[in-house]
């Protein structure tokens, strides 16, 4: 006779989302949607995808894909706490559920206008909302470990939805000894790799980074690293300066002059300098820190329109100057000593800024450079798409092959919220 616990039920019955976990894993397809809001705080995406296998033999096909914005008043009860020292704790805390039931609302009306019910999709993967960055590099405390903050949480989206969640990925990479950041190096050496090609995948994103992945495919030596900022400067000075949420097509930055003073001032700061890989966040590239490199020009407050041009060219040069710094020193096959190929992918926000095209051009005249869709996939899916093989690889991934990828073992990421 089977034990019965107090309620009368059977343990069977008590482990029917453990049971409903591992059947997911080994079904031949998963079909998982991939969350993601950045530091831009430009709206949500929301990717749906259908997977198959896992680690390098994954095979992903985005079914559908959607940029749900922000309204401007949510945006700013975020900027309350985002990347603030000093904040409200009980708005915090308030936000921890007002955004997991924002991103819940978005992806119901995306399940809507799909005509898929939730009980058809297997896994929903929420990046959740970062709102305060602290690795080492940054806080600079010897008694504290790397940190980072996402807030949107698990359990409300998995109850709103009906959808099984999988939700704050960075805490276990933090904990196995990384940053918390960038985690597109585990998809996109999955997806991306290829032998014979040396790939750089270069996300402009409020904050730039790039994964490192080496023609050989050694997964010791593929990484990721932040370089600093991306768009997170340009459109705060084009709300400060212009009333714009962003430099649509660089037409502000077009017509001004890069002001060297200011560049060289602004380069100096010590994070451009530290060995890759590395990560940081708006917390550091702020109004304030410009704000303060423009205080020290003997001439006083530039040109707005020039300060938008050398805040472009602040985000290429470091951009272009970490890819360098992080090339190796042989580029050549060692079989048939012909030289190998070196490519740049772009997605992000700054992959549709024109004049941020055209600096990395004349910075990096080696590489040839191409939209991300180029490889298959639509850059601005990108990261919605990341975090949903990272679910993937929680859930479906082969235990015995994982290896260091990164410096970083590669450890299952995501805390498991079930709906019920």
């Amino acid at each position: 006779m089977a034990l019965q616990n107090a309620a009368g039920n059977s343990p069977e019955f008590m482990k029917q989302h453990v049971f409903q976990l591992g059947a997911i894993a080994k079904k031949r397809t998963r079909k998982i949607i991939g969350l993601m809001s950045g530091t831009s705080l430009d709206g949500l995406d929301v990717a749906l995808c259908s997977f198959s296998g896992s680690g390098q033999r994954t095979r992903v096909k985005v079914l559908q894909f959607e940029t749900l914005p922000y309204d401007e008043d949510f945006k700013n009860e975020i900027r309350r706490v985002f990347a603030q020292k000093k904040i409200d704790f009980q708005h915090l805390v308030l936000l921890n559920a007002l955004i997991a039931e924002r991103h819940a609302e978005l992806v119901n009306l995306c399940l809507t206008k799909w005509n898929i019910k939730p009980e058809a999709v297997d896994l929903l993967a929420s990046h959740g909302q970062t709102v305060f960055h602290a690795p080492r590099v940054y806080h600079g405390l010897p008694n504290y470990p790397n940190a980072t903050l996402q807030i949107g949480d698990g359990d409300h989206l998995a109850v709103r939805t009906g959808i099984i969640t999988l939700s704050d990925f960075r805490q276990k990479h933090v904990a196995a000894g990384g940053e918390g950041a960038p985690l597109a190096l585990y998809g996109d050496y999955f997806l991306f790799s290829k032998k014979g090609e040396e790939r750089y995948l270069l996300n402009i994103g409020g904050i730039a980074n790039f994964t490192y992945l080496p023609a050989n495919q050694d997964p010791t030596q593929a990484f990721a690293t932040d370089t600093g900022p991306g768009n997170t400067l340009l459109d705060a000075f084009a709300r400060e300066l212009f009333g714009v949420p962003f430099d649509e097509g660089a037409r502000l930055a077009a017509n001004g002059r890069v002001d060297e003073r200011l560049l060289e001032i602004l380069k100096s700061e010590p994070f451009f300098a530290k060995a890759l890989p590395k990560t940081i966040g708006p917390e550091l590239f702020s109004l304030k820190w410009v704000k303060a490199a423009i205080a020290q020009l003997p001439k006083g407050n530039p040109n707005p329109f020039d300060v938008m041009t050398t805040l472009t060219k602040l985000t290429t040069d470091t951009i272009a100057e970490a890819i360098i710094l992080s090339r190796q020193p042989i580029h050549q096959s060692p079989i048939t000593n012909k030289p190998i190929n070196q490519s740049l992918y772009l997605s992000g926000g700054g992959a549709h800024n024109p004049l941020i095209i055209s600096y990395l051009k004349e910075k990096l005249p080696q590489f040839k450079i191409s939209p991300m869709k180029k490889l298959g996939l639509d850059g601005d899916a990108k990261e919605a798409v990341l975090f949903a093989v990272l679910a993937n690889e929680t859930v479906a991934g082969r235990v015995g092959e994982r290896a260091v990828l990164g410096g970083i073992p590669m450890v299952g990421m995501g805390k498991v919220s079930f709906p019920g």
